[in-house]
């Protein structure tokens, strides 16, 4: 054998050797930017779709579109009390499993009405129920609900381009007549 050869092989070993530890297939990373919450990409993945779920894309861009799940993780790590991050963390954790129940299947595998028929009988279940996966349920959708529809209105494509900000008082034209005025309206 050429000298050379044994030196690239010798490289090559050493530095997939190096490699194999650093490969771990065996867990889920989870996100360091939410240091308070348990976040993994798939949790990431299905808030995102909650979130999608509550405001749709349709002639306006939807919440996945313009990532207000990173808001509301962002939100509920920095904002909320440590017993309302465990509980919102506990039930994104169990929603697939409690959309198996509701819904028949995991919450990305349902069309988009049952998906809707799904998280509005979430945000319905009873205040009072003593069972901890309801309660957790019931608290994620409705911190959900919440910050998704924050986030959205907050949004730089929902202030620049939807409803484009105008300094007031703004130019003076005293001929314009009312039924001119083009009003913008983001309610329906």
């Amino acid at each position: 054998m050429d000298r050379r050869e044994v030196l690239k092989n010798l490289a090559l070993l050493t530095g997939g050797a190096m490699l194999v530890p650093s490969c771990n297939f065996s867990k889920e990373d989870i996100l360091s930017a939410y240091n308070n919450l348990q976040i993994t990409p798939s949790l990431h993945t299905l808030l995102a779709g909650i979130a999608d779920t509550i405001i749709p894309a349709g002639n306006l861009k939807g919440a996945a579109d313009l990532n207000v799940q990173d808001f509301i993780l962002v939100m509920v790590n920095d904002c909320l009390p440590a017993d309302q991050q465990q509980t919102f963390s506990s039930g994104l954790a169990s929603f697939n499993d409690w959309c198996k129940k509701t819904g028949g299947s995991t919450f990305g595998k349902l069309s988009s009405e049952k998906k809707t028929e799904v998280i509005l009988t979430g945000l319905s279940l009873d205040e009072k129920s003593e069972d901890e996966t309801v309660k957790s349920i019931r608290t994620l959708l409705r911190i959900t609900k919440r910050f998704t529809i924050q986030g959205f209105m907050m949004s730089e494509y929902i202030m620049t381009e939807v409803k484009p900000y105008k300094i007031i008082p703004g130019n003076y034209n005293g001929a314009v007549l009312l039924t001119d005025l083009n009003n913008e309206t983001i309610h329906g």
